[in-house]
């Protein structure tokens, strides 16, 4: 085994394995397509079958250098799972189609494709998208992950989609979502979901923008500085080393449009 060989078996969330060729929905069989997207934590394939087009979204299993990481891949799922279902009827959030074992999940496929840098949508298309984020904040989520332009995508029909909240943010009350620490955390992730819905305006659409909002665009929460000097580095560097060993120059794929 080359050294990328075993790079790519432990930095990826099912080792060697990819998702599998077929997969039961409703008792029919359902047929891989593709898949969209595979990291370290997740990897993410398009079916279809009887049932139509669904996105099959597995959570990490397998093992990070000899240690056990299937618990980190079952935790996700959860908290994912949870958050599609408090989401469950909002226009812009894939329907919910239920978990798929300990470490999986199932949504519908949007028709679409992901955001792309300088793309000129229409002008309702960043006022829909407040709209969507303004209802995802009353169901008192943050987003959380909004800096990734591929997580925003443009349907067939126009309209905006949001996909991925593996990071987002809720706390039910019964887990102190209530206290003023959890309210507290909340209101900036929320703040920095409102920053990066401006910025990604401000790159597609800056015509749309006032000049306060367009300087407002240049100015981000407190928080959002803190989180890049600190973790983007080894974000980044996570990724070169993931493209590298896929042989893929560009960024990764879309996550279940």
């Amino acid at each position: 085994m080359t050294v990328r060989d075993y790079l790519r078996q432990v930095l990826r969330a099912l080792g060697r394995e990819d998702p599998p060729v077929c997969l039961r929905l409703n008792g029919q069989v359902h047929r891989r397509r593709a898949i969209l997207k595979h990291d370290f934590f997740a990897a993410t394939a398009l079916y279809e079958g009887p049932c139509g087009k669904v996105v099959l979204k597995i959570g990490r299993r397998a093992r990070l250098f000899g240690l056990p990481l299937r618990w980190l891949g079952r935790l996700l799922t959860a908290h994912e799972s949870r958050l599609y279902q408090r989401l469950d009827g909002i226009p812009g959030v894939p329907r919910f189609l239920g978990r798929w074992g300990d470490c999986g999940l199932l949504h519908e496929f949007i028709e679409g494709h992901p955001l792309a840098k300088g793309e000129w949508v229409d002008d309702r298309f960043f006022d829909r998208l407040r709209d969507l984020l303004d209802e995802v904040h009353r169901r008192e989520v943050a987003y959380v992950d909004l800096e990734k332009r591929e997580n925003i995508l443009v349907g067939d029909d126009g309209r905006p989609y949001l996909i991925d909240f593996q990071i987002s943010w809720h706390l039910p009350p019964n887990r102190g979502g209530r206290t003023s620490a959890a309210r507290f955390i909340l209101n900036v992730l929320q703040a920095s979901d409102r920053y990066h819905l401006l910025k990604h305006r401000r790159r597609q659409r800056p015509d749309l923008l006032s000049a306060e909002e367009f300087a407002a665009s240049y100015r981000p929460p407190a928080s959002i500085a803190w989180h890049r000097h600190l973790f983007r580095p080894l974000t980044k560097l996570r990724r070169r080393v993931l493209r590298h060993i896929e042989g893929k120059p560009g960024a990764s794929g879309r996550d279940g449009k």
